[in-house]
Order: C-alpha cells, then sequence, then structure tokens
C-alpha cells in the first residue's frame, strides 16, 4: 500500500479509478485522557471543568461591522412548543447566572431557534441572517483542504483542540453588544 495526496487521488479518481477510504483504529491501546496526564493536576486552574464567565480582556476582540447606512434590525420571536419554552428559560437563566448574557433594551433583536443535538439535547441558537446581511464580512483566505493533507503526509503525531463553549470565548467589543441583542 502507497499512500498518495490529495490531488494525487483526485487525479486518480477523475480518470476512472477505484477508490476506497478506510479509517484504521487501533483498538489495542487505551487512549490517554487528558486527566491522566500530571501537568493538569500541576496546573488545574488553566484547564478547568467549566468556564467560569465571560472571557478575560484581551488584545483582541470582536467586532461587528456595518456597511455605511445600516439601521438596528429587530425581527420578533419564533413560536416554540411548550417543551422548548421550557428548555429555553433554563438555558437562559444558567446563562445569566454564568455572565454569559444580560437583560437589555437595545433596538437590535434576533430571534432564537434550537437544533436537537446528536444526544438529544437542545442547542439554543440565534438566527443573525439579517444582521450577517448588513456585515462587512471577513476576508481572510482560508486554505484548501487538499493542500492542508498533502502537509500531513508522513506525520505521525496528530493534536486536536476541544474547546468547550467555543461561542463563549470570544470577547464582543463593547459598542458592538447590543447588535448581538436576541429576542424571546
Amino acid at each position: 500500500m502507497q499512500i498518495i495526496s490529495a490531488l494525487q487521488a483526485r487525479t486518480l479518481l477523475s480518470h476512472g479509478c477505484e477508490g476506497f477510504l478506510a479509517n484504521i483504529h487501533d483498538t489495542t491501546s487505551d487512549v490517554p485522557s487528558i486527566h491522566d496526564q500530571p501537568i493538569v493536576f500541576e496546573f488545574a486552574d488553566v484547564f478547568p471543568d467549566e468556564l467560569p464567565g465571560i472571557p478575560p480582556v484581551r488584545e483582541v476582540e470582536f467586532n461587528i461591522e456595518l456597511i455605511s447606512g445600516a439601521e438596528p434590525i429587530s425581527k420578533a420571536p419564533y413560536r416554540m412548543a411548550p417543551i422548548e419554552l421550557k428548555e429555553l428559560k433554563d438555558q437562559l437563566q444558567e446563562l445569566l447566572e454564568r455572565g454569559f448574557i444580560r437583560p437589555s433594551v437595545s433596538p437590535w433583536g434576533a430571534p432564537v431557534l434550537f437544533v436537537k443535538k446528536m444526544d438529544g439535547s437542545m442547542r439554543l441558537c440565534i438566527n443573525y441572517h439579517e444582521l450577517n446581511k448588513i456585515t462587512i464580512r471577513n476576508r481572510y483566505l482560508l486554505p484548501r483542504i487538499d493542500d492542508l493533507f498533502d502537509q500531513l503526509q508522513g506525520a505521525m503525531h496528530f493534536s486536536k483542540i476541544d474547546l468547550r463553549s467555543g461561542y463563549h470565548q470570544l470577547r464582543v467589543k463593547e459598542q458592538d453588544i447590543s447588535k448581538t441583542t436576541f429576542r424571546t
């Protein structure tokens, strides 16, 4: 068996070659847990089980730059089933207690909805579609996935970063917080 690049695979497949994808997983060795690492015990304050609240002030903050002449947009809340209303109340209470949200009288407002997760629980989502229409987009070029895979060829060790509650780890600039208001 020979390992080839994604570009080579694409070329072969476009010429009619059959392709098979195999996922090899070694079940004989135990996957180490982060909690098994001595450094986690030594620096327990850096590896909390739960996020303590909003992120600290950093040099970089998330900003929402609008196109010129944009006016605040406020949409009515979506209708929800009784079970969704109970889940909404519970999740909002938790977010309030953790300091991630606060009451607002902003002229902005986006509706919320729930999406069922793989484990059956409900993820609270905010529909910022209308805000996105009047936001100036960042134009960062993303690398091509096949180029990234080509760079991994021959690598033996990989790292995975799993950000817990990643959405709440970006601090929004004070002047842009009102734009993130949602309605319930």
